[in-house]
């Protein structure tokens, strides 16, 4: 069964992501190989990223001993009382080492010069951790890097939460509407094309375009059919049997967008 929406899915920004995320790179990778043969290949480069989770205020608490204990005793925090006759020198509370923070895998698509394998292109396809506070940072340093260097650097944003990789602040006013009504965004740095930034900026309705992706000058791009490629791994991955559509998404949709998707859904049979 394919997707019920013309472009990217909504519901697949919730729990399914990590599949979609690894599914997607794999599949830009498989579409695009056939084009660059022989100069070129595609790989993909996995890293691993700690996900620290929203760091909230830092607060001093002062529990009472009931309350110490308790947690002591959940969180597996040994705590030793110091003899008299131990060194001067001997810590006076020793804790439990804090459990190392969950890992999340991020794939990025590199093109790379066959021959001496230099990165010629690297194609990022965002998840919730490049565009929040934890991820936010580190995500720009890695980016910075790639404009940094003679390669080219293609983002594909299918999420509408968190922060844009790209600000839209300057955005020319008769631009401006495409802009306030997108949710999705793919935008193009080109080696050599100093601050400009090629932006396709896609609404919930709209059908997910077909992009370009530079190679060497003077070869032409090539293209990468990103609805194709989404519904490929739909329909493979089987997301249908494990989303249920008489639900709200997560983040859940709001006005025109709701009614839009309620009755898409409704003619489709699927509430």
């Amino acid at each position: 069964m394919p997707s019920p929406f013309p472009g990217m899915d909504p519901y697949l920004e919730g729990h399914l992501w990590p599949d979609v995320h690894q599914a997607l790179a794999a599949e830009v990778r498989r579409q695009l190989a056939p084009q660059l043969r022989p100069r070129y290949i595609a790989r993909l480069a996995t890293r691993f990223l700690a996900e620290l989770g929203e760091v909230g205020p830092v607060r001093i608490l002062y529990p009472d001993v009931d309350v110490t204990v308790s947690r002591q005793a959940h969180e597996q925090i040994a705590v030793y009382q110091v003899r008299d006759s131990a060194p001067p020198f001997a810590a006076p509370v020793v804790v439990a080492s804090q459990p190392a923070p969950p890992r999340v895998k991020l794939v990025t698509v590199e093109i790379r010069d066959a021959q001496d394998e230099h990165l010629v292109t690297s194609i990022e396809i965002l998840s919730p951790i490049n565009k929040r506070a934890d991820g936010f940072l580190d995500y720009q340093q890695k980016r910075w890097h790639v404009m940094d260097s003679p390669a080219h650097l293609l983002e594909i944003d299918l999420l509408r939460q968190g922060h844009r990789p790209v600000s839209l602040e300057l955005v020319d006013e008769k631009d401006r509407p495409l802009i306030e009504r997108a949710r999705y965004f793919v935008f193009l740095t080109r080696s050599g094309g100093g601050r400009k930034v090629e932006v396709w900026p896609l609404a919930l309705r709209d059908p997910l375009p077909v992009l370009p992706v530079p190679l060497l000058d003077p070869e032409p791009d090539v293209a990468l059919e990103l609805g194709a490629a989404l519904r490929a791994i739909y329909d493979e991955a089987g997301y249908d049997l494990s989303l249920d559509y008489r639900q709200p998404p997560e983040p859940p949709l709001a006005g025109d967008e709701e009614e839009w998707a309620d009755a898409l859904l409704r003619e489709q049979e699927l509430r």
